[in-house]
């Protein structure tokens, strides 16, 4: 059906890294998402009536709330595709990311609520009544909540949606907490004995379960996460192989949401290039990524001097004591300024986060083994944690 759909709808829906084609695609996917819950929400709501399960009904309930998390992901893929504007320079893209939190928020509020709902039938129990149309429909609603899951999953991934993905999630949860209920309906009509507010109590564990872990997950783009290796490894690549660039460091990417990526860096070039011509080494460098990524690029220019022997050997006297304070440590736009007093030994030593001491106390040590093996350099250290 989403298939049909996508041709009906979607112009251009192979090429996804088009806000416009991510935008209908995560709309496509609310509107069913509204239409199904909805469905399973009325069905649901008659057979736990009908045989006074207190599983069944709060399984009805979660998929109307299922229909409202619907509602969220369809505002949300709309605000997010919003253009730029005067209070919003670089988009509206993290509202996805705020639409996936709503949607953990009301799975855990759900599970909370069932937790309770169960709790007070095993305290007070009630006789359940089998019926044929109660089964069926817990039956439907595995197979539609299994085609929700695989189609949010497939969308999630092609668009690389968060929201989508934690919906994906939700669907799973409520298909393996229907097939509880409907096993421990069976076992009550087979065997004679009530696990109804049993029942609902493990579903209740499992949907809590659940959405705490779709809050880390969309919790994590909006506090600022780690970018994907995969992708850096990939800017480093195409950096490093234009010519005229020597080298890079200070790479940072700063997300706005998908689709709104700019990235920072420290491109090195030769000392010896006049600024015009390191200008437009830059220039195109940016063009390419852009083109290439579909983002933003801000490139700084870092000249280099290979020719000054003194800072190259202070560099490797360096390098060598910050891998005496961790393995992968290092430095990065070393120079020595030479002006009418003392020089200063200028440079950024990269330490990783795993290392405990702080960073006044390695600019004290650096400062000091500058000092020792100079005759007696000032320094002008700053510290990065990669």
């Amino acid at each position: 059906m989403i298939t049909f759909l996508s041709r009906l709808l979607i112009p251009d829906r192979q090429n996804t890294d088009l806000p416009e084609v991510r935008r209908r695609y995560g709309v496509l996917s609310g509107a069913v998402g509204i239409f199904l819950n909805l469905l399973l929400f009325a069905g649901k709501l008659a057979a736990g009536l009908l045989a006074h399960s207190v599983s069944i009904t709060a399984d009805a309930f979660n998929n109307l709330s299922d229909a409202a998390s619907s509602v969220m992901t369809l505002v949300g893929f709309r605000l997010a595709g919003k253009r730029p504007d005067r209070d919003h320079p670089f988009g509206h893209g993290r509202i996805e990311y705020i639409t996936g939190l709503l949607v953990s928020v009301s799975i855990l509020l759900m599970g909370a609520e069932l937790l309770r709902t169960s709790v007070s039938r095993i305290l007070a129990p009630r006789e359940t009544v089998y019926s044929a149309f109660s089964a069926a429909i817990l039956l439907l609603s595995i197979g539609v909540k299994l085609y929700m899951f695989y189609y949010n999953r497939s969308l999630g991934r092609m668009i690389g949606s968060v929201a989508l993905h934690s919906t994906a999630m939700d669907s799973l949860s409520d298909c393996v907490s229907t097939s509880v209920v409907l096993i421990c309906m069976l076992a009550g009509r087979v065997f004679g004995i009530s696990l109804d507010g049993w029942c609902g109590l493990a579903v209740s564990v499992f949907i809590l379960r659940t959405g705490l872990n779709a809050l880390l997950e969309t919790a994590s783009p909006l506090l600022g996460e780690a970018p994907d290796p995969d992708f850096i490894s990939q800017i480093k690549e195409k950096v490093l192989s234009t010519p005229g660039i020597t080298g890079m460091h200070d790479l940072l990417v700063h997300d706005y949401g998908p689709g709104h990526v700019i990235v920072s860096l420290h491109a090195e070039v030769p000392a010896s290039l006049s600024l015009v011509e390191a200008h437009e080494i830059i220039d195109r460098l940016e063009s390419s990524l852009d083109e290439r990524f579909g983002i933003m690029s801000v490139i700084h220019i870092d000249p280099v001097d290979k020719s000054d022997m003194a800072a190259a050997f202070l560099k490797d006297r360096l390098t060598s004591r910050l891998h005496a304070i961790h393995p992968e440590a290092g430095l990065h736009d070393l120079r020595i300024l030479r002006g009418d007093g003392v020089p200063v030994v200028s440079f950024d030593a990269v330490l990783p986060y795993s290392v405990e001491m702080s960073d006044e106390r390695i600019v004290e040590e650096l400062s000091t083994f500058v000092t020792e093996n100079t005759a007696g350099y000032r320094s002008d250290i700053r510290v990065d944690r990669k």
